[in-house]
């Protein structure tokens, strides 16, 4: 399950109140929603009305169109994501819960339109992020995968900053979505496209707010669970020990470095991406390491041999420990590794400050702590 679809089904909060304006009298919902629409130059075909539930989506009903004009009255017990597949040929996601959503959409320009529901234009924002950086994201793909084809390392590294930097734009996008329609569950949607390792304290606060709320749903409940399992790791939380040998097979701790920034790198002589990083990570060290910067190396290899060649051809003059265990690691298991390069940057006081830091981050988060 992707995350978006993930994030769907973390869905569900309970009944509240509408508000007229003026001083008039609150209304209790009724436990229906009217789905309607204007569509301009159809085709041929049918509107179908599907819903997220568990873990698959469920046809609900074909609405009858009559002279490009819709109307479908939907009950409804609890807030709920839902697709309205226009013709096979446009899908709208809709968020819903005590509002109408009124959907506008033509066929020739594709020029759609989402009205009424709250729920539903803040999902309908987070969509066209998500569709400006699909397009945005193919393209670099495009440029990289031409970069590789002619053997351009330097474009190849480029190209690689460029999505990191591209991956943290949308990220703080998404959040400001998000942050501007505080209290709405489609903000879920939202947080199901960031990434707990850099964002865990927003997510974790979003989630807590509605945990709050609605401490009996279910699905939001298992969004806390996840989160808690990550907590350990996340910013601010003290760093993990790592006790594992040097090359000379004598153990090395972590925490031996306390009192210094130290990066813990982990990496592999058989991974190409960490194999590049490594003349920029060698630059920064010797730039940064008489400030108080160091460098804790956990390689992921499997055998003697391909690490230390791969320390001595790269020229890695900081510490560097291993079991040799890939990814059963048993500090891969305990950091949660499951792909490198990975980093975790850590402060005098031997709590994790930063994640992931690599190219240019790394050199401003240095930058930042240092000069």
């Amino acid at each position: 399950m992707n995350v978006l679809t993930k994030s769907m089904l973390s869905m569900g909060l309970t009944a509240m109140l509408l508000s007229a304006c003026g001083g008039e009298k609150k209304e209790v919902f009724d436990g229906s929603v009217t789905i309607s629409g204007e569509l301009k130059q159809i085709p041929e075909g049918e509107v179908v009305l599907s819903v997220y539930e568990a873990d698959k989506i469920t046809v609900l009903d074909t609405l009858e169109v009559k002279g490009g004009s819709f109307s479908y009255d939907l009950d409804i017990d609890k807030p709920n994501f839902y697709d309205l597949d226009l013709y096979g040929e446009k899908t709208v996601r809709l968020a819903l819960y005590q509002e109408d959503v009124q959907i506008k959409y033509d066929f020739g320009t594709e020029e759609l339109a989402v009205e009424g529901s709250a729920d539903s234009r803040l999902l309908f924002r987070i969509d066209q992020l998500t569709a400006e950086y699909q397009e945005e994201a193919n393209a670099l793909n495009s440029a990289f995968y031409e970069a590789m084809t002619e053997k351009d390392q330097e474009k190849v590294q480029k190209i690689r900053e460029q999505a990191v930097e591209m991956g943290m734009y949308q990220a703080e996008r998404v959040k400001g979505v998000i942050a501007e329609a505080e209290g709405s569950f489609a903000a879920l949607a939202g947080i199901g496209m960031l990434d707990p390792g850099k964002d865990f304290n927003f997510m974790d606060s979003i989630v807590t707010s509605l945990g709050e709320q609605y401490p009996d749903m279910k699905l939001i409940n298992t969004w806390k669970q996840e989160l808690n399992e990550m907590r350990a790791l996340s910013i601010g939380q003290p760093a993990p020990e790592i006790s594992l040998p040097n090359p000379e097979g004598e153990i090395v701790n972590l925490s031996d470095l306390r009192g210094k920034y130290v990066m813990v790198d982990f990496w592999a002589g058989w991974c190409k991406p960490c194999r590049d990083e490594n003349p920029n990570v060698v630059r920064l060290y010797e730039k940064y390491k008489d400030e108080g910067f160091e460098v804790f190396g956990v390689s992921l290899d499997r055998t003697r041999e391909m690490w230390t060649n791969a320390i001595e051809e790269d020229g890695l003059t900081w510490t560097q420990v291993s079991d040799l265990k890939y990814f059963n690691s048993t500090a891969a298991a305990t950091y949660q590794i499951n792909a490198i390069p990975a980093t975790y940057m850590i402060d005098p006081e031997g709590n994790i400050m930063a994640k992931d830091l690599r190219g240019k981050s790394l050199e401003r988060k240095l930058a930042e702590i240092f000069d």
